[in-house]
């Protein structure tokens, strides 16, 4: 994977994906109830709320990419504004990147729906990775850069296609980080 995520192409997202799904499994697929839901403090997720996070908000963005699959969605005339894409895409891949130390508070929809999370949720989440990855092989052969979408946070952000699959990536990725810290945390069931 190249050093600059602006810049991961759109095989290294696939394998990434691909990686993530497997590092998930190993490093969380022998939890038990107690060990995904348990929180280092009550205001910090557990290990399933950041899964059950990245489900919801990955799917989020199905309903414009089943669009852009079926081919029928074209560009409003906001998202073909042509500075906007680039600059909401490379803020938001930055601020995810794994160099960035900046905390974000997930939108309230985002947030985790309950407090007891179903010890499969990690098995749950590879299962959802194969959707994700389904997805993204589905617009093989589209021009990935002019496709724009708006954010699922707000429809005022804007981001082509390639950045929304490197948000995703790199989103997942930064969860899979908070979940192993969880594991780490003193007080963690063993």
């Amino acid at each position: 994977m190249t050093d600059d995520p602006t810049k991961l192409t759109l095989p290294e997202i696939l394998t990434e994906a691909e990686t993530i799904s497997k590092d998930a499994q190993a490093a969380f697929g022998h939890l038990n109830a107690e060990q995904i839901n348990w929180r280092p403090r009550a205001e910090q997720w557990s290990v399933g709320q950041c899964f059950e996070h990245l489900i919801t908000s990955n799917r989020e963005f199905f309903p414009q990419f089943d669009q852009i699959i079926e081919g029928g969605r074209k560009n409003t005339l906001w998202q073909s504004m042509p500075f906007l894409p680039g600059l909401f895409g490379g803020m938001l891949i930055k601020g995810l990147g794994p160099a960035s130390q900046q905390k974000f508070k997930a939108p309230k929809n985002f947030q985790p729906l309950s407090s007891e999370i179903n010890p499969r949720i990690v098995s749950e989440f590879v299962t959802h990775q194969i959707e994700v990855i389904g997805k993204i092989k589905a617009t093989t052969g589209i021009d990935l850069e002019k496709v724009i979408i708006y954010s699922p946070v707000t429809k005022v952000m804007t981001y082509n296609l390639i950045d929304a699959y490197r948000i995703i990536v790199l989103h997942e990725r930064r969860h899979l980080k908070q979940a192993q810290h969880v594991m780490e945390a003193p007080g963690f069931p063993r």
